[in-house]
């Protein structure tokens, strides 16, 4: 013997693993679990996101609008859908023949009991509005309504007499728009109640998307 002693190891032998627990034990890894909670999170984020994008178009931007009656016809039919600029319009931008949604104005005691009526610009503020028989007269020249069907009845007639109890000749005030339906004989409008102010008007009609039961683009 050699006297020399074999080298024994004296530490401690391992601790066995305790059995796993939380996330790995139920067979999902927590890197999954994280990834899952992010997409959540991120989806949540954009429904949001859209949600409030969605609210500020139609409050601020543009905004769309069903037709319900036939006042409008042969331009718009019932049934159509009809977008509307809020942004870019402003009642001075306003012109003779556009088209335009408003609040119901308070003396609009006829038709159907809509909020908010889509009508033809006729007269703009300052603009002398007369009439013989049919024929509109803006400033003294003839209206040119290439809008309206040829050989249409026009409906009751803007009189030289009066309007709403006003004298014609007459010139529309500031801040006030005189409109009509291009369907002139079933079209309560201001033949009717008188003119509409600027602060009723919601915004210009732009585009019809859906006219006559099919897609459509008339831009107007």
């Amino acid at each position: 013997m050699s006297g020399e002693i074999d080298h024994i190891d004296l530490a401690p032998p391992p601790a066995s693993t305790p059995p796993e627990s939380g996330p790995a034990a139920t067979g999902i890894p927590r890197r999954k679990r994280n990834r899952r909670q992010r997409l959540l999170i991120e989806w949540g984020t954009i429904a949001a996101l859209a949600v409030i994008l969605a609210v500020v178009v139609r409050t601020f931007v543009f905004q769309a609008y069903y037709i319900p009656s036939g006042s409008m016809l042969p331009t718009l039919g019932i049934g159509d859908r009809i977008l509307l600029d809020k942004l870019f319009f402003s009642p001075s931008k306003v012109h003779t023949g556009d088209i335009i949604v408003f609040s119901r104005p308070p003396a609009a005691i006829c038709g159907i009991g809509e909020k908010d009526l889509v009508k033809r610009v006729i007269g703009t503020p300052g603009e002398t509005l007369s009439s013989r028989g049919n024929t509109v007269y803006i400033d003294g020249r003839p209206m040119a309504q290439p809008y309206l069907p040829t050989g249409a009845a026009l409906g009751p007639p803007i009189t030289t007499q009066t309007i709403y109890g006003e004298t014609l000749p007459r010139v529309i005030p500031p801040g006030e728009f005189f409109v009509m339906g291009d369907n002139r004989t079933n079209s309560c409008d201001s033949r009717y109640w008188g003119y509409v102010s600027a602060n009723e008007i919601v915004g210009k009609v732009v585009l019809d998307w859906w006219h006559n039961n099919h897609p459509a683009f008339h831009i107007f």
